[in-house]
């Protein structure tokens, strides 16, 4: 199997990095099982404090990678369901696992990406990083990365960023709760990013997984009690007419028909 997640291992912090560039570092299965591998050996070994989660090329996650189940012979219902749950799993080991996960993001993050971010405890974002939640321009809704984007986005910010798609930058992120700090540039990301590990590195083991605890508890109360009614949700929105015409127009590049922002001729 290709290594699609490398990991790097530095003075008890374990980083691993995305690296499929080619789709955007989308979440198939190949990624999303050694994401799962690296991030449950981390809460496995002791000589592991924290875990860092980055990326190569210019996204930081596009989200689900359907093409490989749709190539299987999947329906694309089957095949959001196997995403959704990949998406479940993953967020659940990131909020649950008793040591800090910091997301360091230099790119573009769509669908799936969100996830990643809103599990992290800390999110730092550089000068290249752009947000927007598209999934009702298709038809869809963030169902399920809504588990963790509800408890850590402001009200406002989600009412209008669900619903408008529109996108918005590290700053906004920053005002709307998504990140914990913006940077001018890729050097002062790196700077940041020390000066968070060098404060993880000071907090014992113990320390780190009680706080952790105490930080996660409401949004893991909601994530438990909730994820299986919006994954529900979303696979009755994949299945929809509405989904369909969606998709069919994004992947053709034409605008779906209920799009008034287009000029008729």
């Amino acid at each position: 199997m290709t290594e699609v997640v490398h990991s790097d291992l530095v003075d008890e912090v374990l980083t691993l990095t995305l690296d499929s560039p080619a789709n955007r570092n989308a979440l198939g299965e190949a990624l999303v099982a050694q994401l799962l591998d690296g991030l449950r050996a981390a809460e496995r070994d002791p000589g592991i404090r924290a875990v860092m989660l980055t990326h190569t090329g210019g996204t930081f996650c596009a989200g689900a990678d359907l093409s490989e189940a749709l190539a299987r012979g999947a329906d694309v219902a089957e095949a959001s369901a196997m995403g959704t749950s990949a998406m479940i799993d993953l967020m659940r080991v990131i909020l649950e696992m008793p040591k800090p996960v910091i997301a360091k993001v230099d790119g573009h993050v769509r669908a799936g990406g969100f996830g990643l971010l809103g599990a992290a405890d800390i999110a730092l974002a550089g000068p290249r990083c752009t947000f927007a939640l598209t999934e009702a321009r298709l038809g869809l809704a963030p169902s399920v990365i809504s588990l963790v984007l509800l408890p850590k986005m402001t009200a406002r910010s989600s009412g209008r960023y669900f619903l408008t798609g529109e996108t918005f930058d590290p700053s906004t992120a920053v005002r709307n709760g998504l990140v914990t700090e913006a940077f001018a540039s890729a050097d002062d990301l790196d700077a940041g990013v020390a000066s968070v590990l060098a404060g993880i590195r000071r907090a014992s083991p113990q320390g780190l997984a009680a706080s952790k605890m105490l930080a996660t508890a409401a949004v893991l109360s909601g994530f438990r009690g909730l994820a299986g009614q919006r994954a529900d949700e979303s696979a009755a929105l994949f299945a929809s007419e509405e989904a369909r015409e969606g998709m069919t127009a994004f992947l053709s590049k034409r605008a779906p028909r209920w799009d008034l922002s287009v000029s008729a001729d």
